[in-house]
């Protein structure tokens, strides 16, 4: 089916309005998921990312796409392109999420691009969120969606669907700091979980490889970027400094049972942190930018 630019642009602008509660038991689940070695004490404030487990709009099983995401059409557009990414986004903090708060969120589609890719069609759609507990803003963000055209090989990836606007330039030579991770199914089914992300490329290895034309289940990209982030906390965050700002884009997936490398540079005057992902294989799967205050 055509895409029709013009059209979707009238969407631009739309507004969404919805309210959730920061329920404890699903904070300590994310907190679990998360850890990596010893237990860690819980506390009183979500997780830095740990809101995209919440404002979650569950689909009854008919009105889902065959990928497992709902069909558009409502918030979002009907964009006919089959096939959907996270491909980055941006976050601004400006204050801590306490469990057990509620919260309102309002969204707006701020943009609708077309672009021609060497796997075919792409169409970025531009969401902003800001999330307010009753006067206080707590969080502002700008999440790149990507919708592409379906697979035709076995070798289809995200290099070629990064959303418009520069990444910063990054040394991807010797990292200040690194650490080791590996994909598995379980985490990428509890992340899932945890998100109400019913995608079928992160738990359906059959529609993953045969429909999508991935080498495996797919790691989440905002569980990568989760992962990233808490990587700069544990390596630059203090009592008298915190993370104000990270951005992040998506540039080839990880697959489950791929081991993949977090890594930070050196930390500049301003506080800004360069992060990046590279896989076993040594190619880039993610790069990033947090900044500390």
């Amino acid at each position: 089916m055509a895409v029709n630019e013009q059209h979707f642009n009238d969407w631009c602008g739309k507004t969404e309005v919805s309210f959730d509660t920061i329920d404890p038991a699903l904070a300590e689940r994310l907190r679990t998921t998360l850890l990596r070695d010893e237990q860690t004490p819980a506390t009183d404030v979500l997780p830095t990312l740990g809101h995209w487990c919440y404002f979650q709009s569950p689909a009854p099983a008919h009105l889902l796409s065959e990928d497992g995401h709902p069909q558009r059409g409502g918030f979002l557009p009907p964009i006919p392109l089959p096939r959907r990414m996270w491909a980055g986004g941006s976050l601004e903090f400006f204050a801590q999420i306490p469990v057990g708060a509620k919260l309102t969120r309002q969204s707006t589609i701020a943009s609708i691009q077309e672009k021609e890719g060497r796997s075919g069609k792409l169409v970025f759609v531009a969401i902003e969120h800001e999330y307010w507990q009753e006067k206080t803003r707590l969080l502002t963000e700008r999440q790149e969606l990507v919708f592409r055209e379906a697979a035709i090989n076995s070798n289809s990836d995200a290099a070629n669907t990064k959303p418009p606007g520069n990444t910063p330039p990054i040394d991807l030579t010797i990292p200040l700091y690194s650490q080791t991770l590996c994909g598995d199914a379980v985490t990428l089914f509890r992340f899932s979980a945890l998100t109400f992300n019913s995608h079928r490329i992160h738990y359906d290895r059959n529609y993953a490889v045969n429909v999508e034309g991935y080498a495996g289940l797919v790691v989440h990209g905002p569980l990568l970027a989760t992962q990233l982030a808490h990587f700069a906390e544990e390596n630059f965050g203090a009592s008298d400094r915190r993370l104000r700002q990270f951005n992040f884009k998506a540039v080839s997936p990880i697959v489950d049972a791929q081991n993949y490398t977090l890594c930070a540079g050196n930390r500049s005057s301003d506080g800004r942190v360069p992060l990046w992902i590279v896989k076993d294989d040594g190619v880039l799967a993610m790069r990033a930018e947090a900044q500390f205050v």
